[in-house]
């Protein structure tokens, strides 16, 4: 995957790009409060993986699926800033049991968790809709 700008197309598939998205992924995950099991579970990737990453070890470009998972959580992230402009309340609202009817009260950190990225997906495509319709978002 190349994603394009007009001075400089970046190959996503690069072991320096892998680094550039996975510190992204951290700052991210850090500010939500989550554990190395969440953090992993997330990037769908076993410990070893995981832990080179962490360190900043990357030796080859991450795989179309985590760059998927990745892509999720920057969705979910820049949707929830959007919609609760309190920093502290847009890191909150994942472990808040929630109203949404595909969550069926519990949150959407646990369905993000899920083995596979529907999780991921669910609960970004629900934030994006929530921006589009511009409804009284909690």
């Amino acid at each position: 995957m190349t994603v394009s700008n007009a001075a400089n197309p970046v190959d996503l598939h690069t072991p320096e790009a892998g680094q550039r998205v996975l510190r992204t992924f951290f700052r991210i995950t850090r500010r939500w409060g989550l554990t190395v099991d969440q953090e992993m579970l997330l990037l769908g990737v076993n410990r070893s993986t995981f832990l080179s990453w962490r360190t900043g070890v990357v030796t080859a470009g991450l795989d179309p699926s985590v760059l998927e998972r990745l892509s999720y959580v920057n969705r979910i992230y820049g949707a929830l800033q959007s919609l609760l402009p309190i920093p502290e309340r847009a890191d909150a609202w994942l472990t808040r049991a929630s109203r949404a009817p595909f969550l069926d009260g519990g949150t959407a950190l646990n369905r993000m968790l899920s083995e596979t990225s529907d999780g991921l997906q669910a609960v970004a495509d629900y934030l994006d809709a929530e921006v589009v319709s511009g409804s009284d978002f909690s």
